[in-house]
């Protein structure tokens, strides 16, 4: 029955030749559900894995909007509706230059798997444009939002489809999107976007949420085999919203983290980074991270030449926590940490690691905390904030996060439960797939040929 996955992945290859990131998402959950397929025959006569790796639908538009100097500028939006088989449509919008549909959908494959991991009833979708909100005015991502909610408001509801925010899109760009939706529908919809702002239907702990989830699945990876936070040192690439709350939360459990990163280089501090530095630099004054050193002058820049391959990786660590963007860390990136002595990787952004590097940190014995499960606390908590918008109540800060750590508590042993079923050993790497495609699976049962 191997051969079953073997088919359908070479059917996806050829049926999506240009879409390389989709296709490394698909060849690294199917390779890893093997032993899953090998028991149930069943799957190939209902064309199960040819139906999973299908999107529901996908919906691309143009999204024109005029600039400050007057021009007319012309983007290409996208929604990837993926699966709804376990609830709606949820996963993120992201605004960036590289958007193209092979990205929109490897990330709205991942989030079939992870919303899945969560045990709250929410389907697979992602979406966003090539937009680049970067040096934009306010008054521009203004009207970029309102253009691209014009055609994705069509699309998209509460108990259909619940977007939320991703790379580029932050509350600035929920606030307008929601302004928008909110106007066309003539509708207070609260539940229809999640990362909204707390004055209007937004969750307490959100914005922690991602970066907050990464590390509670650290805790229970490293105690789960005899180790624990306290006393390691830490690098972070990225220095978006959830590196900047990975790095606030794993300092609270005692760890030092000595460099963080943007697309353009990498910061190190080894007395260990000031974070309101980074928050005052990144989500108030929108500054590179450069400008670091300007206030700590111990501090170390190293420019980022090749962008392939990110310095951050060179330096020294206990705990790697990727947290920028997919495939930052290939097998050169990997031996390198791997020769530092690293302990464990936890994946804080959408497939990170390619998937080379993946295998070599596996089989050098490198404890690893795949994407779809160390990172889902943000998806979680959007589930989260959908439950308080249903009530129309609002749950504490304290609440909300005593939630959010459950959950990431209890994908862990799911994923750890699951590798150790198929003697895996600690592979949570197929543990997640596992764990969250049976899962699926009995859904795409229950619900025929759908």
């Amino acid at each position: 029955m191997t051969n079953y996955v073997d088919e359908v992945l070479a059917s996806l290859k050829e049926k999506n030749a240009f879409e390389p990131e989709f296709l490394q998402a698909a060849d690294e959950v199917l390779s890893s559900i093997k032993p899953v397929v090998e028991r149930h025959p069943e799957y190939k006569k209902i064309a199960l894995l040819e139906r999973v790796t299908e999107p529901e639908r996908i919906v691309s538009f143009r999204v024109p909007w005029v600039n400050d100097k007057g021009e007319v500028v012309v983007n290409r939006g996208y929604r990837v509706q993926f699966n709804s088989l376990l609830g709606p449509y949820k996963g993120g919008l992201r605004f960036h230059p590289s958007v193209n549909q092979s990205i929109m959908k490897f990330l709205a494959f991942e989030q079939i798997f992870k919303n899945a991991l969560t045990g709250l009833p929410i389907g697979g979708g992602k979406g966003g444009s090539d937009f680049d909100p970067k040096g934009k005015s306010d008054e521009e991502v203004m009207r970029f939002c309102q253009s691209f909610m014009t055609e994705l408001q069509r699309h998209i509801g509460q108990d259909c489809d619940v977007p939320a925010g991703d790379i580029g899109v932050g509350a600035r760009e929920i606030g307008f999107l929601f302004g928008q939706y909110k106007r066309i529908k003539n509708n207070y919809e609260a539940g229809v976007l999640t990362g909204k702002g707390l004055d209007y239907g937004g969750s307490l702990a959100r914005k922690e949420a991602t970066g907050y989830g990464l590390i509670y699945f650290m805790r229970e990876m490293l105690a789960a085999n005899g180790k624990n936070l306290k006393g390691k040192t830490v690098i972070i690439s990225g220095s978006g919203n959830v590196a900047i709350y990975a790095c606030e939360k794993v300092t609270e459990y005692g760890a030092k983290v000595v460099a963080m990163s943007d697309s353009n280089g990498v910061i190190y501090d080894a007395e260990g980074i000031k974070l309101d530095t980074i928050k005052r630099l990144k989500e108030v004054e929108r500054k590179r991270i450069k400008e670091y050193v300007n206030a700590h002058p111990q501090a170390k820049y190293i420019e980022t030449v090749d962008k392939a391959e990110s310095p951050i990786y060179e330096i020294k660590a206990d705990i790697v926590l990727p947290c920028a963007t997919q495939n930052e860390i290939n097998l050169n990136s990997a031996k390198k940490l791997v020769a530092n002595g690293v302990e464990a990787v936890g994946e804080g952004a959408n497939m990170p690691s390619t998937k080379e590097a993946v295998e070599y940190f596996l089989e050098k014995g490198v404890l690893f905390g795949p994407a779809k499960a160390a990172n889902a606390g943000g998806v979680a908590t959007s589930a989260l904030e959908m439950c308080q918008n249903s009530m129309r109540y609002f749950w504490t800060f304290e609440e909300v996060n005593e939630k959010l750590d459950g959950i990431m508590t209890n994908i862990f042993k799911a994923c750890k439960d699951a590798a150790e079923e198929y003697g895996l050993g600690t592979n949570y790497v197929a543990g997640a797939n596992i764990a969250a495609f049976r899962k699926i699976a009995d859904a795409m049962k229950s619900q025929g040929i759908i």
